[in-house]
């Protein structure tokens, strides 16, 4: 079996068309600090406290944001107020839909904004005419006693009706505390970060995206099922892959990465789209078993898996074998120039340098 190397055909992908730039990364710290700042000025116009801190959550702080061509970018921005600063005029404690209720006042106290923010059950969300949007979910700081009396705090998410413990924070310490650890032994934790934002690619792809599961679910699929494989980004995905599929297979249930609850429950309907998208795919990614297998059809299997063109317009896009038992490039396609050699799978290694992207 010939094991056709895309693992530079990948990497440029996930440079290109995956991860943010830098000119993009500024841009959502502008609006996240513009976002910051409407909500100070909000609060302060109100006569209310300001939150203790905002922090920023989720795929942002991870890291695992990935290109959207409709500009559909999810800024998570936790605001965390002391628990006597979350009181009404009467000095009562604030109901959880109150306290949202708030921050969305603060949000709109201008009428300068084309779109209102929206007060939903786990946030409140400003929506901009560009694409993206802001949410900032609200959290109150409780202050207690250990068993030793003394003081330790912690957060509880404005939920619904309810105050949930909950601290997104501890989320993002858990994955870029995952990262450090691979990095630091035999495995890649940057790799692990690929691959993550590679599915998340995958699953965002434009007709999928308000069917499938969140982007917290596909990155503990990834972490729970992630295989390494040195300096072939390609394979650790497709691996990685198989991995979740065989979880999927048998249930939909995830558990949370720091809580004792779910991310998703059995027969949970977004996994299950996933899952079925994801198991098509594999089926996709069969022909680079096969024997006869070319550079040209990998790619052109790469392009269907990601819905899109970039992998066969990559450079030296010759068929490895033209029919007749020449080899077009001269060489079993791994010819000067070329960031892919044709190998058996026990020895397949780029011939292009090799090296780690981030």
């Amino acid at each position: 079996m010939a094991d056709i190397d895309c693992h530079s055909e990948m990497t440029n992908f996930h440079r290109d068309n995956v991860t943010l730039s830098n000119k993009q990364q500024g841009e959502m710290r502008t609006r996240r600090d513009a976002g910051r700042t409407r909500l100070e000025n909000g609060l302060n116009e109100a006569k209310k406290p300001q939150p203790k801190e905002i922090r920023s959550q989720g795929s942002y702080q991870m890291r695992t944001m990935v290109q959207d061509d409709a500009n559909d970018y999810d800024i998570d921005d936790g605001a965390y107020f002391a628990s006597d600063d979350l009181k009404d005029d009467a000095g009562a404690a604030l109901a959880p839909k109150a306290a949202r209720q708030r921050v969305c006042d603060a949000l709109a106290w201008d009428g300068r904004l084309k779109q209102e923010a929206t007060v939903k059950r786990n946030c409140v969300r400003q929506a901009y005419s560009a694409g993206y949007h802001i949410d900032i979910p609200v959290y109150r700081i409780v202050a207690t006693k250990d068993e030793n009396n003394d003081p330790v705090e912690h957060f509880e998410l404005a939920s619904g009706d309810e105050w949930a413990r909950s601290d997104a924070r501890a989320v993002t310490r858990w994955f870029n505390g995952l990262v450090g650890e691979l990095n630091a032994g035999e495995s890649d934790g940057s790799q692990m970060r690929r691959v993550t934002k590679l599915t998340k690619k995958f699953a965002r792809r434009a007709g999928w995206k308000d069917e499938t599961t969140s982007g917290i679910c596909i990155t503990k699929l990834v972490v729970d099922h992630f295989q390494y494989s040195a300096d072939r980004d390609d394979k650790a995905l497709r691996e990685t892959w198989k991995a979740i599929d065989k979880k999927l297979q048998k249930s939909t249930e995830i558990d949370h990465p720091v809580l004792a609850t779910k991310l998703a429950q059995a027969g949970d309907t977004a996994v299950t789209f996933f899952r079925t998208c994801l198991s098509g795919t594999l089926k996709t990614l069969e022909v680079l078993d096969t024997s006869d297998c070319t550079r040209k059809k990998a790619r052109e299997a790469w392009d269907d898996v990601f819905d899109t063109d970039f992998f066969s317009k990559q450079p030296d896009n010759k068929d490895d074998n033209d029919g007749g038992g020449r080899n077009n490039s001269g060489n079993g396609g791994g010819g000067k120039g070329s960031a892919m050699s044709v190998t058996s799978v026990e020895t397949a290694r780029r011939n292009d340098g090799g090296g780690r992207f981030g």
